[in-house]
Parts: C-alpha cells; structure tokens; sequence
C-alpha cells in the first residue's frame, strides 16, 4: 500500500506524521487550545494525556494500514496543530480533518494544511475525491473547503459524531473531485 509523505510542505506550514516521541509537545497544544476545542470536537470534553497517548497509538497502526494518515501541523518551527487524511467515506474518497491552536487561529495556516493534504490525498492511486466534513455552526472550519475550491454536496442530520457543545447536528459536506482539478 503506498502511503502519503511523512513530511509535507506547503507555503508557510509543514506536516509531520505524528509519532509517540512528540506526546510531551502535543499534549502542551491540547491543553492550551482545549478551551477553543470543546465547543467543537467532542473528543476534547474528556481529554487526557492517557487519550492522547491511546491516539497515538491508534494513528500508528492507522497509518500503516492505510486507515488513516494523522499530522502535526508546524509553523515557525512550532506545532500549531494537527490534521489527518482518513479513508471513511467510502471507495476512493479520503476526507480531511483539522484543528489549530487559538492563537494561531485567521493566518491561513489551517488553508495551508488542507492544501497540503489535498495535494498529498490526489498523490495517492485511486483516489477519485476529498471531502471536509463540518458542523453548520463551525463557520470557520467551512470557510476552508471554500478557500480551496470545494462544493458543497450535502447537509446532513448528524447521527455520528458525539454531539460536542455547540454544534447544530446538521453536517455540511464539502467535495473537492479529480476531475475538477
């Protein structure tokens, strides 16, 4: 199975492939962003350096099966972030996720990183399309896909994902296909 970089560059961000050894550094980023979370990511209400390190586990047999492909993000040499590639919406579909620490929030960064996974996503043989998946009311998370040419193709009542705080249960799904590339 061929997988993305371990590494990737674009603009003023580069991705790593997350790994154990930097569970000091990441768990620092969540505890200081956990405020800018919570609303968000339902993950984040019962967060610990215990789920972390379960995380990080999980995302290295994530990425050598092909599952998923998880990354810091880093800026300026720091870890501002992180987001993932990951094969749950169907054949030849790869969907991207993300976050970014408060106070790196409005430079671009996240744009930058889901640009790279793009990038990295249509690199990869048979992949046909890209989604980013968000809740209604998280306006700055659908102002991404948008940035980067993406459609939308659906709201959808939410079921799946835990219902964190201030979310509005309807799930906009954004596409971005080969074939209009």
């Amino acid at each position: 199975m061929e997988h993305p970089a371990e590494v990737l560059v674009y603009d003023r961000v580069e991705l790593r492939r997350k790994r154990l050894v930097d569970v000091d550094a990441q768990h620092r980023l969540v505890l200081e962003s956990l405020e800018h979370l919570t609303p968000w990511m339902p993950w984040a209400s019962g967060y610990s350096r215990d789920s972390l390190l379960e995380h990080l586990t999980e995302t290295q047999a994530a990425w050598e099966s092909g599952q998923a492909y998880d990354y810091m993000v880093v800026s300026e040499g720091e870890i501002v972030g992180s987001c993932s590639l990951m094969r749950r919406i169907g054949p030849g579909g790869l969907e991207i996720g993300y976050w970014i620490h408060p106070e790196r929030t409005g430079r671009g960064l996240v744009t930058m990183a889901a640009a790279a996974l793009v990038e990295a996503a249509f690199a990869l043989p048979g992949t046909t399309h890209v989604e980013i998946h968000h809740d209604e009311a998280n306006t700055a998370s659908g102002a991404v896909p948008r940035r980067l040419g993406f459609t939308v193709v659906s709201r959808e009542k939410d079921t799946t994902r835990g219902g964190a705080p201030a979310e509005s249960g309807i799930t906009v799904i954004h596409r971005l296909d080969r074939a209009a590339r």
